[in-house]
């Protein structure tokens, strides 16, 4: 396991939900005896953050600006797609899993890139590029995992893999290292539309030329009254985009 994906990661849980309303709630609570109205405060705005980040309104609209970014590709358009190569983000594996023999495997959202990026291969006959490495341990790599899934259940063979990466800027940098050798400049970007914005300024900066083909859009779902509602589910994407948030603002600071 990579020890510097391990702390960014547990420095990353405490700035996302639900530790970002938690651990304001619980100071507050440790501060009751001595600032009374301070540890009220705390405690109130900790849970009043949980509450509001728990409305699937409220991810859709953290969600909207990173998903609007860049518009999804015209699907009657796609057979006129110039570009070298098609490269495919990972995004995250299952691991060990007993349904198939403990071998590892790939995650939903791994698949629903999969599936859009072997879309795009068969339709401009172009190869795909897999990418991701294992920084939480594992018996496979990430990419190796993408490439078994998208040949088994797509029939589309990977002709790279890039399986050293812990993070979606060292996907870009060994990308770029390893396509520049086969002549390879002009690609294709799979990943969530959430994901793109980081992900297109992280390979941008590589020197490629980046055509981006955002897919599983979560905010242009149309809203129910139980979007209103604190619920679990919108937990999860408010700390997606908060995620994604974080991260650009990190990759800005950092170039």
């Amino acid at each position: 396991m990579s020890l510097a994906w391990l702390l960014t990661n547990a420095v990353a849980a405490c700035l996302l939900p639900p530790l970002n309303g938690l651990l304001p709630a619980l100071t507050g609570f440790l501060l009751l005896p001595r600032r009374p109205r301070l540890g009220r405060c705390l405690i109130g705005s900790g849970f009043a953050l949980l509450f509001i980040l728990s409305m699937q309104v409220v991810a859709q609209l953290l969600l909207k600006p990173l998903e609007n970014r860049y518009p999804a590709l015209p699907f009657a358009a796609l057979a006129s797609i110039q570009a070298d190569a098609v490269v495919v983000l990972g995004g995250g594996r299952y691991l060990a899993p007993p349904e198939f023999d403990g071998r590892d495997d790939v995650k939903g959202h791994t698949l629903q890139r999969l599936r859009y990026a072997a879309l795009l291969a068969k339709t401009l006959n172009k190869p795909v590029l897999v990418t991701g490495g294992r920084p939480d341990g594992g018996a496979s790599s990430e990419a190796e995992a993408m490439q078994s899934a998208l040949r088994r259940d797509f029939g589309v063979d990977a002709r790279w893999l890039e399986s050293a990466s812990d993070n979606t800027r060292e996907n870009a940098r060994n990308t770029a290292h390893l396509l520049g050798g086969q002549g390879v400049r002009r690609i294709i970007l799979v990943t969530h539309a959430w994901h793109m914005p980081r992900s297109v300024a992280a390979f941008e900066a590589t020197g490629l030329s980046v055509l981006p083909a955002p897919t599983a859009y979560v905010s242009s779902q149309p809203l129910t009254p139980l979007d209103f509602i604190p619920r679990a589910s919108a937990l999860d994407w408010s700390s997606v985009a908060l995620h994604e948030w974080i991260g650009m603002l990190l990759y800005a600071l950092c170039r």
